[in-house]
């Protein structure tokens, strides 16, 4: 049987995690040269996030941000016209 499961920064390559003692998660987007600019890795990140979120029973409420002057500027166009 499979134990609870700990949301850990070493699953996420393009945003920072913390889950801190008074049970809040805090996700930061962490692309601030391209003022977090959306990368099709940090897209599957952003979709596999609330099932990791739910899984981890210390989290009761998600505070999510971007690093630099950000937070989010929409899809970095630039690295998905690279990938076709």
């Amino acid at each position: 049987m499979r134990g609870p499961q700990q949301l850990c920064q070493h699953d996420f390559e393009t945003m920072l995690v913390e889950t801190r003692d008074d049970g809040v998660a805090v996700i930061t987007l962490n692309r601030p040269e391209r003022h977090n600019a959306v990368t099709p890795i940090m897209h599957r990140e952003l979709v596999e996030l609330p099932t990791a979120l739910a899984e981890d029973d210390r989290v009761r409420a998600v505070v999510i941000t971007g690093a630099g002057r950000s937070f989010c500027s929409g899809a970095d166009v630039a690295v998905f016209e690279s990938s076709y």
